[in-house]
């Protein structure tokens, strides 16, 4: 069986979109997420060395999950259009990489991210899912995130990106999405 990249029907520019559209996106990123898990599950487990890996959604299973990403991630060239529309987005003038994850990257990335949250909630019950609407400048603004963490809120699949971004550029290993689960689970609210 392929893997079949998540295909959501919105935009990834939640900061434009309009609330109705965003609370529509939070519906279906709830609806999506066991499929989603199912797809990942399969994915890891047809990869050679990784057969018996087990999605038991225990923080030893992102030991397995982070050393397999790390293989997964995969980068493209950006055309000289994308580099340029960043560049006009930006304030302050920074090198721009001419390299960009692939869109299989981007959904693994997101899969890893939903994988990595289940994780959370069910060693942490306390935990709850939330959706901010505060101030449109707010890095997350719109998107799911877990809650119960004090006074910060987790973004899952943001986490699960970076991570991808930092294995692309050689500065992370796999090991990190561990690290990652480790330093959130020190900071869950009693």
């Amino acid at each position: 069986m392929a893997y079949i990249t998540i295909q959501p029907p919105f935009t990834f520019q939640f900061q434009e979109m309009p609330k109705k559209e965003l609370e529509r996106y939070f519906q279906w990123f709830m609806e999506v997420l066991p499929q989603r898990l199912n797809e990942l599950t399969e994915e890891v487990k047809q990869t050679p060395g990784f057969e018996t890996w087990q999605s038991d959604c225990s923080p030893a299973s992102l030991d397995t999950l982070g050393e397999w990403f790390a293989g997964q991630v995969e980068t493209r060239n950006r055309a000289q259009e994308e580099v340029q529309a960043i560049q006009n987005r930006l304030l302050f003038p920074i090198d721009i990489s001419g390299d960009e994850l692939t869109n299989r990257t981007f959904s693994l990335a997101m899969d890893v991210g939903m994988y990595f949250s289940q994780v959370l909630v069910k060693d942490y019950p306390s935990l709850r899912w939330e959706q901010p609407f505060g101030n449109k400048k707010f890095a997350d603004y719109g998107q799911p995130l877990l809650a119960g963490f004090g006074a910060v809120a987790l973004n899952p699949v943001r986490i699960a990106v970076t991570l991808a971004y930092g294995l692309a550029s050689k500065n992370k290993t796999g090991k990190r999405l561990r690290e990652v689960y480790d330093y959130w689970a020190q900071r869950v609210s009693p």
